[in-house]
C-alpha cells in the first residue's frame, strides 16, 4: 500500500532544467585575457584597441556564440535589429488576403539572412499607424520601416522624414523623399493590358470593381482605365470602390449586372473579390465567361478553386517582398533612397474570359 503523502510514478515530476546562460562580454574578457571595455571597443568598431587584440575578441566571441543586445543597441544609438510593418487595414479581410501572406514571406526571407526581426502591428487606421510610428522611433524600438498602401495626400512620407526614420514604400508615391526608398508596381501598364485585351476579345462595356478609394494604386487604375477607355472609344467603362471583401465584392457584382448597360467584362482588384463575383454571377443565373468575362488583378490558388478558373495578373509577390526588404537593408546600411520598379505582371488567361457576345440581349434575373 502506497502512503498517503508518497506520490505515484505518474506524479513525479523531472527535475527542472536551468535554462542556458547567454555568454557576456565578461566572458569574452576573461577567455580573452583584456578588459572588458576592450571588449567593447573590438567588438563595436571603436578606436582604442589593436588590430591583433580586436582579431582575438573577435574569434573568442564567435567561439562563445556571443550576440548583442538589442536593448543595449537601442540604448547606445546603435540600432535595434529589428525593421517594422504596420497594416491599416480592415482586420477581417488581411485573413482571406493572399498578397501581404506572400509579400511577408519575401521580406522575411532577406530579414532572417540579416538577422533582423520583424515588428508587425495591425491598425485601424493611417492616423493610428503615424501614432505607431511615434512609438516606435521613441522608443528605439526599430531601425526603419516597410510602407505599405500609400495613399492619396499620404501623411506618413512626411512623418517618416521629420524623423529620420529610414523606410521603403511598397506602391509607389507621386514624389520623391530622401529617407525613403520606393518599391513600384506599374498598376498603369497592368490595367492598360488588361483593357487591351478584353477589347481585342469585343468587350465594350467594362467595370472595373476596384478597392479602397483612398489608396494610390487604386487611384492609378481607375485613371488607366479612364484613359485606355477614352483612347479606344469605349464610352461605358467605368469603376466602382469597395472595401476589398467578398462581400463587397459579390454586393457590387449583383448591382452592376442588373443595372442599365450592364457589363460583359468585369475586372476584380483582387482575387477574393474575383471570386466571389464569380459565384454572385452564377447566383444571378449568367455564365462565366459565355455571358461574363472576369479578370482578377492578384493571381493566387483561389482563382483555381473556382469554376471556371479566373484569368488573372501574375506577379511573383514573394520577389517583391524581397526586393522591398533589400532596399530597406540597403538604406540601413547607408546607401542613398532611390525608387526600383518591379516588372510589369503577366496576364494569363483562363477559363474565365471569352469573345463578347453572350449579353447583348440578355438580363440578369433575380438572385
Amino acid at each position: 500500500m502506497v502512503a498517503a503523502d508518497t506520490p505515484s510514478d505518474e506524479d513525479v515530476l523531472p527535475a527542472r532544467k536551468a535554462p542556458a546562460r547567454r555568454p557576456t562580454m565578461k566572458d569574452i574578457a576573461r577567455r580573452a585575457g583584456v578588459s572588458e571595455s576592450a571588449v567593447s571597443f573590438a567588438l563595436n568598431d571603436r578606436p582604442g584597441v589593436s588590430e591583433l587584440t580586436r582579431d582575438r575578441v573577435r574569434r573568442v566571441a564567435e567561439q562563445l556564440g556571443w550576440r548583442p543586445s538589442t536593448a543595449a543597441r537601442a540604448l547606445s544609438g546603435e540600432g535595434a535589429a529589428t525593421v517594422g510593418l504596420v497594416l491599416a487595414r480592415p482586420a477581417a479581410t488581411l485573413g482571406v488576403d493572399s498578397f501581404f501572406l506572400q509579400l511577408i514571406s519575401g521580406i522575411q526571407e532577406i530579414l532572417a539572412e540579416r538577422q533582423l526581426g520583424l515588428l508587425f502591428q495591425v491598425v485601424e487606421d493611417v492616423t493610428a499607424e503615424c501614432a505607431v510610428y511615434r512609438r516606435w522611433w521613441a522608443e528605439h524600438r526599430v531601425d526603419g520601416v516597410l510602407v505599405v498602401d500609400p495613399r492619396i495626400d499620404d501623411p506618413r512620407p512626411e512623418l517618416l522624414d521629420e524623423l529620420g526614420l529610414p523606410g521603403v514604400v511598397i506602391g509607389g508615391l507621386p514624389d520623391a523623399h530622401p529617407n525613403l526608398s520606393q518599391v513600384r508596381a506599374d498598376d498603369t501598364g497592368a490595367m492598360a493590358a488588361i483593357v487591351g485585351r478584353l477589347h481585342e476579345l469585343g468587350h465594350r462595356r467594362i467595370v472595373h470593381i476596384a478597392g479602397l478609394s483612398t489608396l494610390a494604386h487604386t487611384d492609378r487604375r481607375i485613371r488607366s482605365l479612364r484613359a485606355e477607355a477614352e483612347r479606344r472609344g469605349l464610352g461605358e467603362v467605368r469603376s466602382v470602390t469597395t472595401d476589398y471583401s467578398d462581400t463587397e465584392g459579390a454586393a457590387v457584382t449583383r448591382r452592376v449586372l442588373r443595372g442599365e448597360g450592364a457589363p460583359t467584362a468585369l475586372i476584380y482588384d483582387n482575387d477574393v473579390m474575383a471570386a466571389a463575383g464569380a459565384t454572385a454571377t452564377a447566383g444571378l443565373g449568367l455564365s462565366v465567361p459565355g455571358d461574363i468575362s472576369i479578370v482578377s488583378w492578384e493571381d493566387s490558388v483561389l482563382c483555381r478553386m473556382v469554376h471556371p478558373w479566373l484569368t488573372a495578373l501574375s506577379r511573383d509577390t514573394v520577389a517583391f517582398g524581397r526586393i522591398a526588404a533589400q532596399e530597406l537593408t540597403a538604406l540601413l546600411d547607408g546607401g542613398a533612397a532611390r525608387s526600383v520598379t518591379v516588372p510589369l505582371p503577366a496576364l494569363i488567361e483562363r477559363e474565365s474570359t471569352a469573345p463578347a457576345g453572350g449579353r447583348t440581349d440578355r438580363a440578369a434575373g433575380p438572385a
